[in-house]
């Protein structure tokens, strides 16, 4: 299926139906769609043929998520660009993308401005929403594409999207995500989770990832999306309950600010199928109160953008035993591997290991990426030994749920034993002071390594350092216990919200 598939699907179920739905204003599917014909024609216009690459640089939008329908029509590849990136890193992105058209935002034009001169193959600049120096209109751009052809067949390559890895550790990479990758994420997330009736998906998160992926499935179903164009945790709630959100994701760090917020507990979340939350290990602790507060509709997902989303699951029902009870053994994992991959725990030497034996996770699959952008080698690397290699270390218990205990550079080898920091950070999610947490390794003289926390506190009472220190010794022993502890106001966090370990390191090797 093509990307623009999605919506033709939906809008054949009820063409007046909700489909985009923001500050209020609702487009329905036809309107949707004929948008999204309209686009496709200006693309075409502007000489975009099938294969190229277009780049979208925009805070959630309506209009602009409906571009990459028409991006799709027009037999192009839709490339999203965070906005959050610096705008090195986003020059870095669209000369690796070779992308030849850009639509964005005016908010976004002093960062345009910046890499553009940079870019010889980008050739057509278009602003969403003002008049821009260098740039067409919407109006303009939407005009010149009257009586063009604007819906073309798919290729026959496949490739819907080219994605950043995010270029948080080293040189970002091109991921090159195909419509087959895409529904067999779907076909996943069908099989896995709860869906009764039309959908309302309330996308808070950036469209620009997880968010905007779920939303095909959504529509695809006759469902309505609703999108929110800042984060607000508040306003995520009161629309949870004015609209009776059906489906909705959040990463760990946003749950929290929601179990953290006054209006949780009078708000009414009845409508909720499933809450999904993932991106990020969450705190077990943490999620136990979820299932409380928010309700039994929590929904766990497990991937990378190499293979999207749906490695593992962990559906509702699944955080529960069948007598009622809470799973509580089960909620530090990360579900079970999804129906439609394999996972397979591997050494070092390519060698597959037994249950309970942790090395690292690889995946094979219809999920998986086509490969890295113009990357051979780390292609060929990220599939060495006829596997996808996630970079993620764990291991499968036997009850075949997977477990994640780091990602490969992220262990700390202190006093010649290994110690995982996703234990510790558990360990210290699990206090009642602390609202969020990341755990490194730094150099010793005596140990190696030595185990370094670095704390949010959850409230306005600061944690007590040699408390924690003991918190953590009394569940895990001394070898695991941090030998120092931070108290931050805040933690780094990369433009998708996971904590920047990288950023922390630097920040504590210098004092």
């Amino acid at each position: 299926m093509r990307l623009s598939d999605y919506l033709d699907k939906g809008a054949s179920i009820g063409p007046d139906a909700p489909c985009l739905t923001t500050d209020g204003a609702t487009s329905t599917y036809a309107e949707v769609r004929e948008l999204s014909l309209r686009i496709s024609a200006a693309l075409a216009a502007q000489g975009v043929r099938p294969g190229e690459t277009v780049a979208i640089l925009s805070a959630n939008d309506p209009v602009a998520f409906t571009t990459v329908f028409g991006i799709s029509r027009a037999g192009a590849v839709w490339c999203p660009i965070n906005p959050r990136n610096e705008a090195a890193e986003n020059r870095e992105l669209l000369e690796l993308f070779g992308c030849t058209t850009l639509v964005f935002q005016a908010s976004y034009a002093g960062l345009v401005e910046q890499v553009r001169g940079d870019l010889p193959a980008l050739r057509t600049l278009v602003c969403l929403d003002a008049e821009v120096d260098g740039a067409l209109t919407w109006e303009a751009f939407l005009a010149a594409g009257a009586g063009v052809e604007p819906d073309l067949p798919a290729r026959g390559d496949d490739v819907a999207m080219i994605v950043g890895t995010g270029g948080t550790t080293g040189r970002p990479k091109g991921v090159v995500l195909t419509g087959t990758n895409l529904e067999t994420m779907s076909a996943i997330t069908l099989m896995s989770y709860p869906f009764e009736g039309r959908p309302v998906y309330l996308a808070l998160a950036p469209l620009t990832h997880a968010a905007g992926v779920l939303c095909f499935l959504v529509l695809a179903l006759g469902g309505e999306v609703v999108v929110m164009r800042t984060p607000d945790v508040g306003d995520f709630l009161a629309h949870v309950e004015r609209h009776r959100v059906t489906h909705t994701f959040l990463p760990p760090t946003l749950v929290y600010m929601a179990l953290a917020h006054p209006a949780l507990d009078t708000t009414d979340l009845s409508s909720l199928q499933c809450f999904w939350y993932g991106a990020a290990p969450m705190s077990a602790s943490r999620l136990e109160e979820a299932l409380t507060r928010i309700g039994p509709v929590m929904g766990q997902l497990f991937g990378q953008t190499e293979a999207p989303m749906m490695i593992s699951t962990l559906s509702p029902r699944e955080h529960f035993h069948p007598d009622g009870t809470v799973a509580r053994e089960r909620l530090s994992s990360a579900g079970r591997p999804a129906p439609l991959v394999v996972v397979e725990i591997m050494a070092e030497d390519g060698t597959l290991l037994p249950r309970g034996a942790t090395g690292e996770i690889v995946v094979r699959s219809s999920l998986v990426m086509a490969g890295y952008h113009r990357d051979p080698d780390a292609t060929a690397e990220a599939s060495a030994h006829g596997w996808h290699h996630t970079g993620d270390v764990g291991y499968l218990d036997p009850e075949g749920y997977l477990h994640i205990v780091d990602r490969a550079k992220d262990m700390v080898i202190t006093g010649g034993f290994n110690v995982y920091s996703t234990e510790v950070e558990q360990a210290l999610m699990a206090h009642p002071d602390v609202q969020d947490c990341a755990v490194v390794g730094l150099p010793d003289e005596k140990w190696g390594e030595r185990v370094v926390a670095v704390v949010q506190a959850r409230g306005s009472v600061v944690p007590d350092a040699e408390a924690l220190v003991a918190f953590v010794k009394s569940r895990l022993g001394s070898v695991k216990a941090p030998k120092q502890v931070e108290v931050w106001e805040d933690l780094p966090r990369s433009k998708v919200g996971k904590v920047l370990k990288s950023d922390i390191k630097e920040r504590l090797a210098a004092g």
